[in-house]
């Protein structure tokens, strides 16, 4: 019982409709395309071996190998991808049956429709054939056949490019019954191994059974190594010599005694075909008679003897007889068949002339005594070459008669289809599975179209072109980018106006400078000139100012002391000189601006305010007349009356700046 039930959806694409089969290393579905609104044919690798290599690689092999052969008796791939633990291949769907069934039902088959049928798949291996793939496993199961005989090769899982082998020497890879005497043998594989399995296809529609059969894989792989098929005939006495000859032909054991290609395989089966059709009921050439011999006249009767008579009128007039008239008659019908034979045309053996351009095989048909006839058919070969005649090639008629050529009016037509927002890989595949070829991937910058995706084609989604046209594909990078324009030495309103007129944010933030005057751009990231997307955010760094310090409280303590502290801590030092009567305040600093504990820029000026002791002022109220005491210095710059604290009184005014 399979674990994917109708509805599951693979990939978020694919919707299970029905299971179709399963083999050996996977289970094919039917399945509903989402996307496309179109059935396909869904092959899912068995979840036991997705994670071993040598089936995963089988299976990725089997997709790329049929990816590239789009032909019309190849089942056209899709898609590929994994999922869920495990990998699939969305392939094209075809309603119909496996040769396989065919042969159970049916075999054995009319010769002519078996040759049919053999063609289609030779067709098919050799387009695989001239693109390098051999597909080393061709059998009946692999072939699907709808209802009017169109058949289809399918299953490249085991194909590969070349003739080398599918793995290590001695491997065998394929299906018994229908494996070559050099597969059997592990030995190299090429073009001539799947011809082999053709003639046991044929065989096999011919007799209804396989030429060699055992109870083992082994032992009918050393009967195709060793012994000789039975002859067809032997099984099916209905098959015709002819036929039986190309069958023993394409089964030799030795790769050389085989047809050295698929279309040497074709044109025997074909001229094996012709001469059938030829010989049916219906289709028999018109014989041709020789003349009937004509008796000798009689001889006169001697007169009688004795006395002559006279013949009277009456014996004079007498008519001949019956049998005279007859004898008459016969004579001219033997002249007149005789002049038939003589005039009658000869024959010619038609040339083969598929393959040629057109004017050229009309003139080697007219130089065999042939007249030629035109017939413009869609084909996927070069414009101007041949690609059927009729009559076929080697049959003998009659000189003069007419030969119909097939000739390539080019692949036919197709409306671009509209790939736009889809993936490229998706895109490629829609446009080979509609019998396009890809052509350039250009990248090219959108704003509506995420970066990755289809943009557009070239030529556009919905021209009308011949098939096998190349289509670019325009694939989107994302939104144009926008240069980043130079801001340093700005002010950050300037900066970030500038930044806003080429469709880019700011984002500031500051960093104390001594060289740059805050509030101006230091630096910017990205750097001037960088190409980014559009909206995209530029870091700015502006400038806060010099480095700011915090003062030190410096008030009490000696001035050298104080002057000291400050140039530590980064800061000018200013001197005042404040008038003190205290001597314990003389050259000790009394106040500070700014205050302790405030914050000024790295190198800002601090003053202190430093006391100078003088003598109070004497006391003229007093009795004492004696002598006054001398006044000391500076004591001239007090007032009386006044407050003695800084910034009080001229005295004041006269210290400060004196440091």
């Amino acid at each position: 019982m399979s674990e994917h039930g109708p509805d599951t959806i693979v990939d978020d694409r694919y919707r299970i409709l029905t299971r179709i089969g399963a083999g050996g290393m996977a289970e094919v579905f039917c399945a509903h395309d989402e996307s496309l609104g179109r059935k396909v044919a869904l092959k899912l690798l068995h979840r036991r071996f997705a994670d071993d290599a040598e089936f995963v690689e089988r299976f990725r092999r089997e997709a790329s190998a049929a990816a590239g052969l789009q032909h019309p008796n190849v089942v056209g791939i899709y898609d590929r991808g994994r999922w869920d633990g495990t990998y699939y291949i969305a392939m094209e769907y075809l309603p119909g049956r496996t040769l396989k069934d065919i042969v159970r039902d049916e075999a054995p088959l009319d010769p002519v429709r078996a040759i049919d049928l053999t063609v289609q798949v030779l067709k098919a291996a050799r387009f695989a054939h001239r693109r390098g793939v051999v597909h080393r496993d061709l059998k009946p199961h692999n072939v699907i056949v709808d209802d009017e005989d169109r058949a289809k090769v399918a299953d490249f899982g085991i194909a590969r490019a070349g003739a080398s082998d599918m793995t290590e020497t001695g491997s065998i890879m394929g299906t018994a019954q229908y494996l070559s005497p050099e597969q059997a043998q592990g030995q190299a594989v090429t073009g001539q191994s799947d011809l082999y399995s053709i003639g046991v296809i044929l065989y096999e529609l011919l007799t209804g059974q396989v030429p060699f059969q055992a109870d083992s894989a082994v032992s009918i792989a050393l009967k195709h190594v060793s012994e000789p098929p039975t002859p067809p005939s032997a099984l099916a006495p209905g098959v015709p010599p002819e036929l039986e000859d190309v069958v023993l032909w394409a089964l030799a054991k030795d790769p050389a005694d085989r047809p050295p290609d698929a279309d040497a395989f074709i044109r025997a089966l074909e001229q094996v075909r012709d001469q059938l059709l030829a010989a049916a009921p219906g289709g028999q050439r018109t014989a041709h008679f020789a003349p009937l011999p004509v008796a000798p006249a009689a001889p006169a009767a001697p007169p009688a003897t004795g006395a002559a008579e006279v013949p009277g009128p009456a014996a004079r007039r007498r008519r001949p007889p019956w049998w005279a008239w007859l004898l008459a008659l016969v004579a001219l019908a033997g002249v007149a068949a005789a002049v038939a034979l003589l005039t009658r045309p000869g024959t010619v053996v038609v040339p083969d002339v598929v393959g040629r351009e057109y004017q050229a095989a009309t003139a080697r048909l007219e130089r065999a005594g042939l007249e030629v006839r035109i017939r413009r058919v869609f084909s996927a070969r070069p414009l101007d070459e041949v690609v059927a005649q009729a009559p076929r090639a080697r049959q003998r008629v009659e000189e003069g008669s007419t030969v119909v050529l097939s000739v390539s009016r080019g692949p036919g037509t197709i409306d671009v289809p509209a790939v736009d927002g889809m993936t490229v890989a998706k895109a490629k595949a829609r446009l080979q599975n509609d019998g396009l070829t890809v052509g350039a991937t250009i990248e090219e910058a959108s704003d509506s179209v995420a970066a990755g995706l289809v943009i557009r084609t070239s030529p556009p989604a919905g021209r009308d072109v011949r098939k096998g046209t190349s289509v670019n594909l325009y694939v989107s990078t994302g939104p144009a980018l926008v240069t980043v324009p130079s801001v340093v030495g700005l002010a950050r309103a300037d900066a970030e106006a500038r930044l806003g007129e080429a469709g880019l944010e700011a984002r500031a933030v500051e960093e104390p400078s001594a060289e740059v005057p805050a509030g101006a751009v230091i630096r910017q990231q990205p750097a001037p000139d960088a190409a980014v997307a559009p909206g995209s955010t530029v870091e700015l760094v502006v400038s806060s100012g010099p480095p700011r310090v915090r003062v030190p409280g410096v008030v009490g303590q000696p001035a050298a002391d104080a002057a000291a502290a400050l140039a530590d801590a980064g800061l000018q030092v200013r001197r005042s000189l404040v008038p003190v009567e205290d001597p314990a305040q003389d050259g000790v600093v009394i106040d500070q601006r700014p205050a302790a504990g405030e914050e000024a820029p790295e190198g800002a000026p601090v003053r202190i305010f430093v006391g100078r002791a003088v003598a109070p002022a004497p006391d003229d109220g007093g009795a004492d007349d004696g002598p006054a005491e001398p006044r000391t210095p500076g004591a001239r710059f007090q007032r009386p009356g006044r407050g003695d604290g800084p910034g009080r009184g001229n005295a004041f005014g006269r210290f400060v700046g004196a440091g």
